[in-house]
C-alpha cells in the first residue's frame, strides 16, 4: 500500500505560481511512478503530468506544457507539481496518484490516489 497526501492548493491569480506537493508513505516511493491529474467542476478527471520512479521521464498534457514542471525527491518521498503562469481554466482539484516503475497517462493505471487539493485561479 502506498499512501499520498497532496498539499500546496489554493487561491492565486491569473499568472501567478503555486507548488503542489504529494507526500507518499508506505511501499518504498522510489519504485513508484507518480502522477498529477485534475477535476474540474462539472468535468471528468484529466491527466496533467506523469514522472518515473527515477525521474528521468515525464510527460504532460498539451494544455500545461511549458508551465507546469514535474519532478520528485525520492530520499524525502515527496513529488512535486510546480505550476507558474496560472490561468483561471486551471481551477481544480489536483490529485496526485502512484503505479509501479512506468508513467502512465490512464487514470486506470494508478493503484494509489491521494485525497485531493484546491486550486482556484481567479482572472
Amino acid at each position: 500500500q502506498v499512501q499520498l497526501v497532496e498539499s500546496g492548493g489554493g487561491l492565486v491569480q491569473a499568472g501567478g505560481s503555486l507548488r503542489l506537493s504529494c507526500a507518499a508513505s508506505g511501499r518504498t516511493f522510489s519504485s513508484y511512478a507518480m502522477g498529477w491529474f485534475r477535476q474540474a467542476p462539472g468535468k471528468k478527471r484529466e491527466f496533467v503530468a506523469t514522472i518515473s520512479w527515477s525521474g528521468n521521464s515525464t510527460d504532460y498534457t498539451d494544455s500545461v506544457k511549458g508551465r507546469f514542471t514535474i519532478s520528485r525527491d525520492n530520499a524525502k518521498n515527496t513529488g512535486y507539481l510546480q505550476m507558474n503562469s496560472l490561468k483561471p481554466e486551471d481551477t481544480a482539484v489536483y490529485y496526485c496518484a502512484a503505479r509501479r516503475r512506468v508513467t502512465a497517462t490512464l487514470q486506470s493505471d494508478y493503484n494509489y490516489w491521494g485525497q485531493g487539493t484546491q486550486v482556484t485561479v481567479s482572472s
